[in-house]
């Protein structure tokens, strides 16, 4: 079945008792940036998957060989910052239907996962990532004001002190440096990330799905005492205001810039 906004449902996948739900965002334009409209299609899709009994497993991966470079600057460029606190809680809805999902997922990352992106791939279970890929959460060079659920995902996994340091820094990490770090769960070689996720999946389907979603709703159960209170705080601004907004036409423009040379 096929979504909107650039995104699709391909039902059955991969010839198993059950279905691999494959959902891809983006429409390979851009890294596949997101604008509000294709965070809350996801959603939508998400929850479409949560409610289908026949689907055992999710996989999440970006159209045109690239996984999601977050959202995309375009529609903040002359808006408020309403606005970009809007578009935040359009991906967080996003996010939390994705962990949802009460069977397996997983995120084939090829390309680069940045900001948003980064998020979406830590709102799956596991993470592939090519050799090539890039992954991290640059947003310090924007101004943007990370919200205590982003800091969660990537605390949760690499600990405290390393994710202030990547926050701080706005460095990108290699798929080896993700992996070494515990922030994402396999890396293959480049061009092998649809086969790993395939192999995975398969044994999935000889497994007891049952069992399968009873280990998943008891590590979220388990963690759900640091992670809910996070959930549960009112949304505060996204943006500092006094310089998001430069910082953003500035980054647009040298972007633009480097296309037309």
């Amino acid at each position: 079945m096929t979504a909107a906004a650039g995104q699709k449902l391909d039902l059955p996948l991969i010839p198993a008792p059950g279905r691999v739900a494959v959902l891809e965002v983006g429409t390979g334009e851009r890294f596949n940036a997101l604008a509000s409209a294709q965070w809350q299609v996801l959603e939508r899709s998400a929850r479409t998957l949560a409610a289908d009994p026949c689907v055992r497993a999710v996989v999440l991966r970006g159209a045109g060989g690239t996984f999601c470079s977050g959202s995309d600057l375009r529609e903040w460029q002359h808006g408020t910052g309403a606005d970009v606190s809007a578009a935040f809680c359009a991906i967080e809805a996003a996010l939390q239907a994705l962990e949802a999902i009460p069977v397996p997922t997983v995120a084939l990352v090829q390309g680069v996962a940045t900001g948003a992106g980064c998020q979406l791939a830590l709102a799956c279970d596991l993470q592939v990532l090519e050799a090539t890929s890039l992954i991290g959460m640059p947003i310090a060079r924007l101004g943007m004001l990370i919200p205590p659920t982003f800091a969660n995902r990537m605390s949760l996994r690499i600990g405290p002190s390393r994710t202030k340091d990547l926050l701080y820094g706005g460095r990108l990490l290699t798929a080896k440096e993700a992996l070494d770090m515990g922030l994402v769960t396999t890396v293959t070689e480049t061009g092998r990330a649809w086969e790993e996720v395939q192999q995975i999946t398969t044994r999935w389907s000889t497994l007891s799905q049952a069992s399968l979603k009873a280990s998943k709703t008891a590590v979220n159960q388990g963690l759900a005492p640091l992670d809910n209170p996070a959930r549960a705080l009112p949304q505060g601004p996204a943006a500092d205001t006094k310089e998001f907004f430069s910082r953003v036409n500035d980054f647009l423009n040298r972007k633009r810039q480097t296309t037309h040379r």
